[in-house]
């Protein structure tokens, strides 16, 4: 996530266009490190939405209100003393700095115009909303930092508000290109690290882009570019801060498959790969809506289901190291039948020894060589030979049933990998519904008492559209896959997998007809997005008429046999467009 300079630079463009010379209506503190304002500007009404959560700080335009608590917080009711109907003079960004400031105007007590300052910091853990008089002085903030907390600079009411400068940083804005040498030249680092960690409201991703650009490997060592490589990559960033200089941005937020995982205020060419796609957003704060909203969704999900992946992980952990001791055990049985051959031969030239001897050198009839075979002196020629009989025997029965546990074993790795993927999966609670239904049933989840209401199932296979107009379903969990595969499909329907890796069935429905080459690689595609493979460059993936696949014998659901299948590589992703109503 990159709330950097240039996403501030982007807010702080459009909020002043929006908010200058507007009139503050309603301040809220609808959470203790959150404030919600109403402003009304050129008959249009805004809600700014403003967090300095240490986890996930913000500020952008929302159509969506928060309940407030019946008392408000202290520094609610201080915002609302002082600029209650405060008048917004300006909005502005010190440098590329993290940090958004708003000069107000309001009347006073005595009904005299005066001026405050609300300074909104976004940097992560040190987040903060400071509320200073015009000189400086705070009057208070949403979070207050002692002396104690930090040796840098306290923001307490009283103390002079200052922008503390804790790493010597450069602003991309103003720096010229022989200091920008110097610098790179200087830092001990990375091409990409050192964009970052010398210039003011640079993130990862925008050093990354910078050196994608200007076509420099990011990982190269900043101190051994050429001075025409400093020369390029130079143009490349003043080139992005004159945009930025000239508010000229482009929001949009990077998806792998459905998920969020990037955003910026700029183009970002270096994911332009397979698996990821960019949309663009009209404006930064429909950009942070989105992407927040989007996050939020997966970060829930992710907390509602901790508590059974760690079930899983424990079984999988534990089975792991069960099938390392049963492989190594069964590799000692591997000299079972040297011992059967030992008994045999010494049955065979057993009279040629006389007593007491320490080995027999005799030939080996199966491989015509001379062989060595070890005895026990104390021992007659036909009681080393039942000796031998009796290990081979022993470890033949070991064998046998070691051979059955190892095949049990890797069975519940693979079942327990299988529901592993499916949480992978899961984007509503409701899909986790069917996985803990299915680790209570093999026993990895105790059973609900008797008598307990059983949960409602709405979750849903995911239900596509291929370009060709194919209905393509996807199984979300293992029973799912059990339903589409032996249910719903019929004989002549196209089933897709994953080649070796847990994964979800897909079906391609095809109404009697031949599908399209296209639709084939849209079903792969899926299969592979939907698999353990996601996060791979390709996977290759099975695929077959489900009338030739069959249910595993005593197997999971979901788990499958099938022969003579074709075969394709795919590029993880979703290609096509999903029905939402489902199937």
């Amino acid at each position: 996530m990159a709330f950097d300079g240039m996403v501030v630079a982007n807010l702080t463009s459009d909020f002043s266009q929006k908010l200058t010379g507007g009139k503050i209506s309603k301040i809220a503190q609808p959470e203790k490190d959150e404030l919600l304002f109403t402003i009304k500007n050129n008959k249009e009404t805004y809600r700014l939405q403003i967090s300095a959560s240490a986890s996930l700080p913000f500020i952008y335009f929302t159509e969506n209100n928060k309940t407030s608590p019946l008392t408000a917080p202290n520094f609610c009711m201080l915002l609302r003393k002082h600029i209650g109907s405060a008048r917004i003079l300006k909005v502005s960004q010190p440098g590329l700095e993290r940090i958004i400031e708003f000069e107000l105007e309001h009347l006073d007590e005595m009904g005299d115009l005066c001026r405050k300052r609300l300074i909104v910091e976004l940097m992560g853990k040190h987040s903060n909303i400071i509320f200073c008089k015009e000189d400086g002085t705070i009057l208070d903030s949403i979070k207050h930092v002692s002396a104690q907390v930090s040796s840098v600079r306290e923001v307490l009411p009283g103390r002079t508000y200052f922008i503390p400068h804790t790493t010597e940083k450069e602003d991309p804005l103003t720096i010229t290109e022989e200091a920008f040498h110097t610098l790179m030249k200087e830092a001990s680092s990375p091409v990409q690290k050192a964009l970052y960690q010398k210039l003011t409201g640079i993130s990862p991703v925008i050093g990354t882009e910078l050196c994608h650009l200007a076509s420099i490997d990011a990982d190269a060592w900043s101190g051994e570019l050429s001075d025409l490589e400093l020369t390029h990559l130079y143009h490349t960033l003043h080139l992005m801060m004159e945009d930025v200089a000239e508010g000229h941005f482009s929001p949009n937020i990077i998806y792998h498959g459905e998920e969020p995982v990037e955003f910026a205020s700029v183009p970002l060419t270096c994911y332009e790969r397979d698996g990821y796609h960019a949309e663009s957003c009209a404006s930064i704060s429909e950009l942070l809506e989105i992407y927040y909203a989007s996050r939020s969704v997966i970060t829930r999900i992710r907390q509602k289901s901790v508590d059974l992946r760690k079930i899983v992980q424990t079984a999988l952990e534990r089975n792991y190291k069960k099938y390392d001791l049963q492989l190594r055990q069964l590799k000692d049985t591997e000299k079972r039948d040297k011992f059967k051959v030992y008994g045999e031969l010494l049955n065979t030239y057993g009279y040629e020894l006389s007593g007491g001897e320490k080995e027999l050198k005799c030939l080996n009839y199966y491989t015509n060589e001379e062989i060595r075979i070890p005895l026990d002196p104390q021992l007659t020629a036909r009681e080393n030979s039942q000796k031998f009989f009796d290990k081979y025997n022993k470890l033949k029965r070991t064998y046998e049933a070691l051979t059955e546990l190892t095949e049990e074993t890797h069975r519940e790795i693979e079942h327990l990998e299988s529901i592993n993927t499916a949480l992978d999966i899961a984007l509503k609670e409701d899909d986790l519904v069917q996985i803990k239904e299915e680790m209570m049933e093999y026993g990895y989840i105790r059973r609900r008492a008797a008598g307990s209401k059983k949960p409602k199932i709405t979750s849903r296979p995911f239900h596509y559209v291929s370009s060709d107009g194919f209905h393509i379903y996807v199984g979300k969990n293992n029973y799912q896959n059990e339903e589409l595969t032996f249910k719903f499909a019929t004989g002549n329907d196209w089933w897709f997998h994953a080649k070796g890796i847990p994964g979800s069935h897909v079906i391609v429905k095809s109404e009697g007809k031949e599908l399209p080459d296209r639709c084939f690689e849209e079903a792969g595609a899926l299969a592979a997005y939907y698999s353990k493979g996601r996060g791979n460059d390709k996977v290759e993936i099975d695929y077959i008429q489900k009338k030739h696949v069959k249910k595993a014998a005593g197997g999971a659901p979901g788990f499958v046999i099938y022969h003579t299948n074709y075969s394709l590589v795919a590029v993880p992703g979703i290609p096509v467009p999903e029905v939402h109503e489902g199937r």
